[in-house]
């Protein structure tokens, strides 16, 4: 059973249970795999988005012993209206964590590695230096890895995100997440422009680098909105694009508009084709890492192209 958001008469929103349609239906794995993967987390006090963001796919990519790393401690210091990570003053950093991080990734066999983080605006560098450190180690430690890094916005701070493109990440994400007219509720401390703004620093500092950013539908956004916001990711180079539905994860947070059908996520992903995105990835259970090594596929194939053509 899910809740959907209805309008009154008078405006105002009302929520009404609504059993979930059937295609929001997961199938669990076996939870052998699932509890080696949580093991060898705890053992490094490494911390995963899949945990804190209560993600839908947990069961489905520890069973495969993929996980996206969370650094930078688990307590954001941002309040978006979506997000099941909890908010409050940020931890003290961990100085082995990039090692860690390296090493779980390296025992799991990983092919290619997402790390992200919460925000933390508390700290002076907002924790793109962590970042920088932890794509160093993934580097050394497995050189073969693809590290694709899934940032916050570092305020829109230039010499931030150099830090972090300076580290060469083959893949920076960085999520709209919604439409303009829905950002300053969705991610009031935050702005359309300014995401937009991070991704095509990324690439001015180093084209090299392929751009990612994903959109959640079901929060009240029109299809005009959807294409316009695939739009304004197109026109600054972005290279690929995660489209996925909205799942409410506690009462607390923005309710669910609408449950919007796999055929239109369909849609979706072929305008997205259309419009020249090298990676279009649309459905319900779509999140920015999930199955994230598709796209690899895709970046080392195109790389070794580049190669062979030299």
């Amino acid at each position: 059973m899910g809740w959907i958001a209805q309008a009154r008469p008078s405006g105002t929103l009302t929520l009404v249970a609504q059993r979930l349609p059937e295609w929001l239906t997961i199938r669990l794995p076996r939870p052998d795999t699932i509890k080696e993967v949580e093991d060898m987390m705890r053992d490094k006090n490494l911390h995963t988005v899949c945990e804190s963001a209560r993600c839908p796919n947990l069961p489905e990519c520890w069973s495969k012993k993929t996980a996206t790393f969370m650094i930078l401690g688990d307590t954001c210091t941002r309040s978006c209206g979506f997000c099941a990570i909890k908010v409050g003053r940020g931890e003290q950093i961990d100085t082995f964590e990039p090692v860690n991080v390296a090493m779980t990734a390296k025992k799991m066999g990983m092919k290619h590695v997402v790390v992200t983080s919460v925000a933390r605006d508390d700290v002076k560098d907002q924790g793109a230096g962590q970042f920088a450190r932890t794509i160093t180690a993934l580097h050394h430690h497995i050189p073969e890895i693809i590290v694709e890094v899934l940032t916050p916005d570092f305020q829109g701070r230039r010499e931030l995100i150099q830090t972090v493109t300076d580290a060469c990440p083959e893949i920076y994400n960085h999520n709209i997440e919604t439409v303009e007219r829905l950002h300053t509720i969705v991610r009031p401390q935050a702005r359309y422009a300014r995401t937009l703004g991070v991704l095509e620093t990324v690439k001015e500092l180093d084209s090299r680098i392929y751009t990612k950013s994903g959109i959640m539908l079901g929060l009240g956004e029109t299809q005009d909105e959807v294409v316009k916001t695939l739009k304004d990711l197109r026109h600054i180079g972005v290279d690929a694009v995660t489209i996925g539905q909205y799942l409410r994860p506690t009462m607390k947070h923005l309710p669910v508009v609408e449950y919007i059908h796999p055929n239109v996520f369909k849609e979706y992903e072929l305008i997205g084709a259309e419009l020249g995105f090298s990676f279009v990835a649309s459905g319900p259970f779509i999140r920015s890492s999930y199955n994230a090594i598709e796209f690899s596929k895709k970046v080392m194939s195109e790389r070794l192209a580049l190669l062979e053509s030299r």
